[in-house]
């Protein structure tokens, strides 16, 4: 009886310490698990920032690519302006270079125009110089096309003068001419 009572308190005692154990074991992998799972939420957090952070990512780059488009099409649409200026440009230079020459054909042949020639030749170097200016900027090219082209018609309605002065002198020589010698 005795016997059986310390078998059966040695297998309590042992019964005892087993189950301690196994408490010990599962509050160890109870703490892991809570571990595992703070973990795991931690890493869906920093997944959904990640997505979010990705569709910002997406959105700007959206956005900055439309704005690039914009600006891609404006600079063609400037291009052909600038192009098209130049070409007028090129067209009053080659204008006011038979006007300039037929400007210095007249005043050879009239003396009040020998002494304005130097002036002539002076505006033609500054319509020269600011036509140069405006083929170095384009966005210009449309209005100074349009003071050169008043320049143009100022300088040939001057030519015109001349003519009808040259042609006024010519035949006041011509009459003069015929009195002395009639």
């Amino acid at each position: 009886s005795e016997e059986r009572l310390a078998t059966a308190t040695a297998k309590l005692a042992e019964a005892s310490q087993a189950a301690d154990e196994s408490e010990r074991a599962r509050k160890v992998l109870e703490n892991r698990s809570l571990a595992d799972e703070e973990r795991m939420d931690a890493l869906e957090n920093q997944l959904k920032e990640a997505r979010f952070l990705a569709e910002e990512a997406d959105k700007k780059y959206d956005e900055v690519a439309r704005k690039l488009a914009m600006v891609e099409a404006d600079l063609e649409r400037a291009e052909e302006r600038a192009e098209t200026g130049e070409s007028k440009i090129v067209e009053l230079e080659e204008e006011l270079r038979v006007v300039g020459n037929n400007l210095k054909s007249l005043e050879v042949s009239e003396e009040k125009a020998n002494q304005r020639e130097e002036e002539y030749k002076n505006q033609i170097k500054t319509l020269t110089t600011r036509l140069k200016e405006a083929e170095a900027r384009a966005e210009f090219a449309e209005r100074s096309v349009q003071k050169l082209q008043k320049e143009v018609d100022r300088l040939e309605d001057e030519l015109v003068h001349e003519k009808e002065k040259y042609k006024y002198i010519c035949d006041d020589l011509d009459q003069t001419f015929s009195e002395l010698v009639g």
